[in-house]
């Protein structure tokens, strides 16, 4: 995921990782954090060809929706063997989202994994407006 960088900073806690991320808007935000996750996690080759996946996340607001976002492409990585290595939001909400992500297979030969999430965390969520700029407090189990 090295088409735009994303503005994340990693946090010490016990046990597990935390991540602050920063973004212009919603959509900058939501798209920061599923790249940082996602830079995190693998690291590889640039992709020759990719396909495109799309994905809708219903949330009960925006930290359900950070969460479940995550969740649903942690999934795709852990469950499907595919990494994302790019997104695209098409439309945001309070309570949903559609992106576009572009996927490629997993391989060892090409993809190393860095570090292995189990689960997308609400334990200390926080998705806010602060000052001119969106931030979110993400804690992922190790």
């Amino acid at each position: 995921m090295q088409s735009h960088k994303p503005d994340f900073t990693l946090l010490d806690h016990t046990a597990d990782l935390g991540m602050t991320v920063r973004g212009a808007d919603l959509k900058d935000l939501f798209e920061g954090a599923a790249r940082s996750m996602m830079q995190v996690m693998v690291r590889g080759k640039p992709p020759e060809s990719t396909r495109t996946k799309r994905l809708s996340v219903r949330g009960e607001d925006l930290a359900d929706l950070m969460v479940r976002w995550l969740g649903e492409i942690l999934y795709l990585f852990d469950g499907e063997k595919e990494v994302v290595v790019d997104v695209q939001i098409n439309s945001i909400s309070k309570s949903r989202l559609d992106a576009d992500l572009r996927v490629v297979s997993f391989d060892p030969h090409l993809h190393e994994i860095l570090c292995e999430i189990k689960a997308v965390t609400y334990h200390q969520i926080e998705v806010a407006k602060k000052a001119h700029r969106w931030e979110a407090t993400i804690i992922f189990d190790m």
